[in-house]
């Protein structure tokens, strides 16, 4: 049995080692630069990079790097080793404080987005104290933001810990105005719970459009697909369990704090949740507990699949961003408090999360928005495309009493009877779920549900984190000059005024259903159902003003990542259409060919022998194959022929649209021919593993 304790954090250089490790006056230096956000002096560098070169080697690293997240989504990565030859063919392990600090990757070889030509390849990487550095496969990984020769943020980190920058400023001004003076900055804090799926290897790397794109392009539903509802939180398997149990180690050893894992709801699916922590760190922790996922899979036979909808028909994966805010005195400033002062301070904080979600509704779709993630928002297996909050029903006649200035009376806690004498009685939360609510309040923090499963938590915690950190800079614009005599009756008049405009945003019923989207629509909320659809609102100038004016992007940089969105979405429809034309081609149809000969031949055979033989059912069925055949050659024609039309064109915007509206039509047509021809096939004659084997031999 492993000792847990001792084991968790084991590769990480965490503030334990540090104290350890360091001097005390380098020790107490550094804390205050990650503490205060100051300044790092060279010598502190220099002491903290020598004790983390041997703690490293301690551990069995012999390279070190910057690990840093650009606009691919995924991270990056440069390996460099500590020796140093010092003459007489011996060497020396060496790792300084300019090392530690600051790398030099080549920037033109990532997407850009226009702001850096093929021939400007200078880059910098910067060391974030603020993250621990830890050890991967034998190298020494320092989380690092990512910029480009002339400063522009070429990642995800930069303006994410903009973000948090920022919300901290304006929460802060907003608690100190209102009484909480000993507040002295907000922290966000997040828990990203992980769905995915794991497949067998040899399934894997038996269809091409797994290996290319991540998800099945072609493929029928088996007989049984998750209708029984007997997978989720189902008995695990034990080759699954034991996945899972390395899948634990490897993270605890990282200090990931992998908390929960069960079966999720489609054949093969599961979750994995950890405890939050701190934005920044979530977000570097959940893009390695993707990476280990993979590599611990792959130990295990498995193939972890990541993509928002690997299987038609079965539901698709996930994240969900738990989000909230604390200050430095340990409030947690979406937790409802047991005294008057406390309530204002939530009521006021609730207040903003609320106008800035129906403010910047537009963002926060966009936030979430991918070729992949396009087959799930709306669907009824995810939060609709429509941006809307969940309070439940408490919370909910609060804020209806504040709006009406009634008194609300709190009922009293509900104690739940099971008629069971041996089953203790317990209270009943006061607030239920929604699963079809994209951003619902769980008690103390909000769950935005709509992230696909295989992207960064980055862009929808900075799209959060400026949203509310823009109206807490116009309620401290409101209170700055109130009296503290007034300063009740001017926060309870704000809380009011506050909810009256807003509350179109808030929705306790079924978001799956035709009339919310009736109803959404006639309160004026977006409606954003696709990708090309979204993004051009990052340019509008509300979002434009909103991100420059908090300094988390300036306007080069938002254009440059609206153009790697556009671009990305093309890239994936492109390779998606090409991948499918292909198995058809290649794989597919001549299957279907020879097997509608060896009915001929079977036929013709059978005739031969005695014309007495009746063949009416092989002539039936080979009629149909025949049949559905040539509307596949005629669909598949048109999708080749709509792929060059698509790589002609010069617009964006206008390609994506086309890849979504024509191309993607071109792809479901095929589809589904081909998907009815599959279940007529003997299945030795289908030429990739199907549903059936894939999702019910694991």
């Amino acid at each position: 049995m492993e000792k847990i304790p001792e084991l968790y954090g084991s590769l990480v250089f965490n503030d334990k080692v540090m104290r350890d490790k360091l001097p005390k006056d380098i020790y107490k230096a550094l804390k205050k630069t990650i503490e205060k956000n100051t300044h790092l002096e060279l010598d502190v560098a220099n002491a903290v990079a020598i004790a983390m070169k041997e703690w490293a080697v301690e551990n069995g690293a012999t390279h070190f790097t910057h690990w840093f997240q650009p606009l691919t989504g995924t991270t990056a990565e440069k390996h460099d080793s500590f020796i140093n030859p010092v003459g007489n063919g011996e060497i020396i392990m060496e790792f300084s404080g300019k090392e530690l600090v600051k790398g030099e990757p080549d920037a033109s070889s990532f997407p850009s987005g226009g702001l850096r030509d093929t021939s400007e390849a200078r880059g910098y990487t910067a060391w974030d104290p603020s993250s621990y550095a830890f050890i991967k496969d034998g190298t020494l990984c320092i989380p690092t933001a990512f910029c480009s020769y002339t400063g522009e943020a070429l990642d995800k980190k930069t303006p994410l810990l903009r973000s948090m920058d920022a919300l901290s400023k304006e929460a802060t001004k907003v608690l100190n105005l209102i009484g909480a003076t000993d507040v002295e900055s907000v922290t966000t804090t997040v828990g990203p719970e992980q769905e995915y799926f794991l497949i067998n290897k040899e399934d894997f790397a038996a269809r091409r459009d797994l290996l290319f794109t991540g998800r099945t392009l072609l493929g029928s539903m088996p007989p049984k697909g998750q209708e029984m509802e007997d997978h989720y939180f189902g008995t695990i398997k034990p080759r699954v369990s034991a996945f899972m149990h390395d899948l634990d180690l490897e993270l605890w050893k990282l200090g990931i704090p992998a908390k929960t894992k069960h079966n999720e709801v489609a054949p093969c699916q599961h979750e994995l949740a950890p405890v939050f922590d701190t934005t920044n760190v979530a977000v570097d922790h959940n893009q390695l507990t993707m990476e280990v996922m993979k590599k611990v899979a792959d130990k295990h036979g498995y193939v972890c699949l990541l993509h928002e909808k690997p299987f038609a028909g079965i539901n698709g994966s996930g994240k969900h961003n738990n989000w909230s805010m604390s200050t430095n005195t340990g409030v947690n400033l979406l937790d409802p408090g047991k005294t008057p002062a406390d309530n204002v301070k939530f009521l006021v904080f609730l207040a903003a999360v609320i106008k800035a979600v129906d403010d910047y509704a537009d963002m926060m779709r966009l936030s979430v928005a991918s070729a992949g993630n396009d087959h799930r928002l709306g669907a009824n297996e995810a939060p609709p495309a429509i941006i809307s909050i969940f309070l439940g029903d408490e919370l909910t006649a609060v804020i209806d009493s504040i709006e009406n200035d009634t008194f609300f009376s709190k009922a009293d806690n509900v104690t739940m009877e099971m008629g069971a004498k041996v089953i203790p009685h317990f209270t009943r939360d006061t607030t239920d779920r929604n699963r079809t609510s994209p951003f619902a309040f769980t008690g103390n923090k909000f769950e935005f549900r709509s992230l696909g499963s295989s992207a960064s938590v980055a862009d929808p915690n900075v799209i959060l984190n400026t949203a509310v950190a823009e109206v807490l800079s116009q309620f401290s614009a409101e209170l700055k000059d109130v009296s503290a005599d007034e300063m009740d009756a001017a926060v309870h008049a704000l809380i009011k005024k506050t909810i009256i405009e807003h509350k179109r945003v808030i929705f306790n019923g079924n978001g799956y259903s035709a009339e919310w989207v009736e109803e959404a629509a006639k309160r004026g909320l977006y409606n954003l159902r696709s990708t090309p659809e979204v993004l051009p609102t990052f340019l509008a100038k509300k979002n434009v003003d909103l991100f420059t004016s908090h300094g988390i992007y300036t306007e080069s940089e938002i254009h440059s990542r609206y153009e790697i969105m556009l671009e990305n979405y093309c890239k994936i429809l492109h390779i998606e259409a090409k991948t499918m034309k292909d198995m058809l081609y290649h794989d597919f149809m001549p299957a279907v060919s020879l097997y509608a000969d060896s009915l001929t031949n079977s036929i013709i055979s059978k005739k031969s022998v005695s014309e007495a033989i009746k063949t009416t059912a092989d002539e039936k069925m080979l009629a149909k194959i025949v049949d559905l055949y040539e509307e596949l050659s005629v669909v598949t024609e048109k999708l080749e022929a709509d792929i060059a039309t698509a790589e002609a064109m010069d617009d964006l915007l206008a390609t994506a649209n086309f890849y979504h509206e024509t191309v993607m039509g071109d792809m479901n047509d095929a589809r589904k021919i081909a998907d009815t021809i599959e279940e007529y096939l003997p299945e030795d004659c289908i030429p990739y593993p199907t549903y059936s084997k894939m999702l019910f031999y694991v």
